[in-house]
């Protein structure tokens, strides 16, 4: 068993831990989740940990080894440093009620899925700094994602009509626990901001990166169209943001578009062909 494999599994460990403990105090009619100067502290290990599993899954001296569920786990735990780093200076612990059961599936399928392809070139510099930027990029579109589902499901719950306490749920409270929409949104936003520019910069390293190893400026395969559909959908969303206020639900559709765009890039072409079609 390597080392990449169990360190994912203690990191995946860890997250449910920290997971159960925000969700359980939910279940005996508490309605705030908060994680504390200590539960900061042991999230901050778990993603040392989750880390460290990267590392020793991907990088091989020279080498880098890549498959769907590294691709994903690396770019979530990207994800998971941004978040820490904004939880600093704004209280969205609650947010971690579907962040943390999310890297907790991650991880684990990065212990269950290390199988992977060695990505050619790997020795060149461009392309190394293009994988990180295009990770980063994954990573918090990812966490926007997400936080767009999350903003649904309060949504959803704001326009029902008031239930009595005795009849509401784990989710009801944890829902309840959440920041303001004023305030998620302006952070979703955020996120989306900063993940285009990083995406934008990964389209623009990876066509250097293409012009120097292919002579093609764009190539056309899968990779390349969904990146740019992805582009173009956040594009959009930020340009109607800007010019026609667009907020809600309609914000969400598109996010959630232009997220579904970028696994299809990557991820989800990479499942297919290793996991349904068992090719490298």
């Amino acid at each position: 068993m390597s080392a990449g494999i169990v360190f994912h599994a203690l990191a995946a460990l860890a997250y449910a831990i920290l997971a159960v403990a925000l969700w359980r105090p939910l279940t005996r009619e508490k309605t705030e989740a908060t994680t504390g100067r200590v539960g900061r502290i042991c999230l901050l290990g778990a993603i040392a940990l989750h880390g460290a599993a990267l590392y020793q899954a991907i990088l091989h001296g020279n080498d880098i080894h890549l498959g769907w569920a590294l691709a994903f786990s690396a770019a979530i735990w990207l994800g998971m440093i941004v978040f820490w780093l904004e939880s600093l200076f704004i209280r969205i612990d609650g947010l971690l009620l579907i962040l943390l059961p999310a890297v907790t599936i991650v991880a684990a399928l990065g212990a269950l899925f290390p199988a992977g392809h060695l990505v050619a070139h790997a020795d060149n510099d461009w392309l190394r700094l293009h994988l990180m930027i295009a990770l980063t990029a994954y990573g918090l579109i990812t966490v926007a994602a997400l936080h767009a589902m999350l903003m649904a499901a309060l949504d959803r719950q704001l326009h029902r009509p008031v239930e009595q306490a005795a009849h509401r749920s784990a989710l009801d409270h944890a829902l309840d626990s959440m920041p303001p929409l004023l305030i998620q949104e302006h952070l979703l936003f955020r996120l989306i901001w900063i993940g285009f520019f990083f995406l934008t910069l990964a389209v623009m390293t990876g066509t250097i990166v293409s012009m120097r190893l292919t002579g093609a400026l764009f190539p056309l395969d899968h990779k390349t169209v969904f990146t740019v559909l992805s582009w173009l959908t956040f594009g959009c969303l930020l340009i109607g943001r800007y010019a026609r206020g667009w907020r809600g639900r309609v914000a969400l559709r598109w996010t959630l578009a232009g997220f579904a765009f970028l696994l299809l890039a990557y991820t989800g072409s990479r499942f297919v062909l290793e996991v349904i079609l068992q090719r490298g």
